[in-house]
This record gives C-alpha cells, structure tokens and sequence, in this order.
C-alpha cells in the first residue's frame, strides 16, 4: 500500500476541503454562511457543493423560512468517514 492510496483526489481542491472541514465539525451549515466562511462566489460553491452530493459525502435539505427560500448542508457518515481518512493520509504523509 503506497503512502497516498488513501488521498481522496475529490478533496483536492481547497473548496471542497473548506466545505467539509466546516460541515464536519459543525452539524449544518446553510449555503451563506458556507459562502461567507470561504469566500467564494455562488455559481463556484455551487459546482463544489454539487460535486461532493453527487458522491453522497453531504445531504442537501431545502426548507423556507418564513418565505425565504434556504438550503442547508451536512456531512453523512460516508462523507465524514472519506474525510477522515483524507486527513489522517495527509498527516501520514507528512510525518515521512
């Protein structure tokens, strides 16, 4: 087993790194304040937060408050567990 089997090419990019550091460590986060704490703009976070669902490593739910549209985000299991292992590959990796 290489060094780097276990770094997971979909967290490559540091957006999608951000995303799930933030949704691993807080239960949700909505799409503003997932915006905010990265900087970046809609149409990029979107592409992001749409490549990590598609793998199923962060559940989507649409609600209204009030009459305001809002999306917010959570890590499932699956995405906190490849999200581990990421982290934990990368340290390892370090540590050579």
């Amino acid at each position: 087993m290489g060094i780097i089997d276990n770094i997971n090419k979909l967290f490559d990019h540091r957006i999608r790194l951000g995303i799930m550091s933030i949704l691993v460590v807080n239960e949700y986060a909505d799409f503003n304040r997932l915006k905010e704490l990265l900087d970046v703009t809609d149409g990029n976070l979107a592409s992001h937060l749409k490549a990590l669902e598609k793998e199923k490593y962060i559940l989507v739910e649409k609600q209204f408050i009030g009459r305001k549209p809002n999306t917010r985000y959570s890590a499932t299991k699956l995405g906190k567990t490849e999200f581990r292992k990421h982290i934990d590959a990368l340290e390892k990796l370090l540590k050579k």
